[in-house]
């Protein structure tokens, strides 16, 4: 059972989220809340799985609501204001609901966290992970290590490129963030622009690794780094 709460000053929008819960399996609303402050005081001794988040509120938006939780659970985002839809992206919310709320985007919504659930909930308790959890979009996909070839940053994205050559994953967050997720040792930033995985290095030749037919660059800062890392092979 998902447990969940609401954050809303409208009591209204509370009554209509208090409604769906009831309607949908596997979720339990355990409490709602016209006042920020009072559910942030609330979650200090209550954890939860799931927040359904207002962001245009009076004492403290959602966005600063959510920015202020040092552990912060899913939240999906509810409003009346579409064009939050970008910022939303950025903090990561399980997705983005514009009110009137229809339930069938409730239930999608719903589900879309019920996965993500079930997918942290898999990973053994102490077990080595040997994958990661990226975001992209409003989803969120489980990628094995070894299936990465290379890391290319874009501005304020990074574009995941794979080994069987199927379509990369486009995600907002930067180089320094997705290395920390990766394995020490099976991975290396080898310029501002690029992570490579070291098992799918062919030839390293000036300043240039190929990774077979994909050549890339080896910037200035980073190269004491791959000729020690090549000295130790």
């Amino acid at each position: 059972m998902m447990t969940c709460i609401a954050v809303d000053d409208e009591p209204l929008a509370l009554e209509v989220i208090r409604k769906y819960a009831t309607d949908t399996p596997h979720i339990r609303l355990i409490n709602a809340f016209t006042d920020a402050i009072q559910a942030l005081t609330f979650l200090q001794t209550q954890p939860v799985d799931l927040i359904f988040l207002d962001i245009r509120m009076p004492d403290i938006s959602g966005i600063r609501f959510l920015k202020s939780l040092t552990q912060p659970p899913m939240v999906i985002f509810t409003t009346a204001y579409a064009e939050y839809a970008v910022k939303g992206f950025e903090l990561e919310a399980i997705d983005y609901l514009v009110k009137p709320i229809k339930f069938e985007r409730f239930i999608t919504a719903v589900e879309k966290a019920q996965k993500l659930l079930a997918m942290r909930n898999a990973i053994p308790e102490g077990a080595q992970d040997d994958f990661m959890f990226v975001k992209s979009g409003y989803q969120t996909f489980r990628i094995n290590f070894t299936e990465v070839k290379y890391i290319e940053g874009l501005d304020d994205y990074i574009k995941i490129h794979f080994e069987d050559e199927r379509k990369p994953l486009l995600s907002l967050m930067s180089l320094k963030s997705i290395l920390e997720k990766l394995p020490e040792g099976g991975f290396m930033r080898v310029h501002r622009s690029f992570i490579v995985s070291l098992r799918n290095v062919r030839s390293v030749r000036k300043k240039y690794i190929f990774l077979e037919s994909i050549k890339i660059p080896i910037g200035d800062t980073y190269a004491d780094a791959v000729h020690s890392w090549l000295s130790g092979v």
